[in-house]
């Protein structure tokens, strides 16, 4: 079962709620790839704003470095508190 969360982005003194669950993530991260990265980051925010603030956020998605920042903030937010920690191997004794 996926959880739902909704999460709050203020842009100025505007409040945008997103309701967003890990099929939406993956399905960002699905459509990402080396010739499309506006269009998924535009389609995540669309499609999980709340339906009464969709026209108002349309606006500000016009400016490609806008949608960018809103994805990734929204991401950033949504992701876990994960602590991850990258071993280093041990020098060994080549005989």
């Amino acid at each position: 079962m996926t959880e739902r969360r909704e999460i709050t982005l203020t842009v100025g003194e505007t409040d945008f709620t997103f309701a967003l669950d890990s099929a939406d993530v993956t399905k960002y991260f699905n459509s990402v790839n080396q010739n499309s990265k506006v269009a998924p980051s535009v389609n995540l925010l669309s499609n999980t704003v709340h339906q009464e603030q969709r026209a108002t956020l349309k606006q500000l998605l016009k400016n490609p470095v806008t949608a960018m920042q809103l994805a990734g903030t929204l991401l950033e937010e949504y992701a876990p508190d994960v602590e991850i920690t990258v071993k280093k191997p041990s020098p060994t004794l080549n005989d």
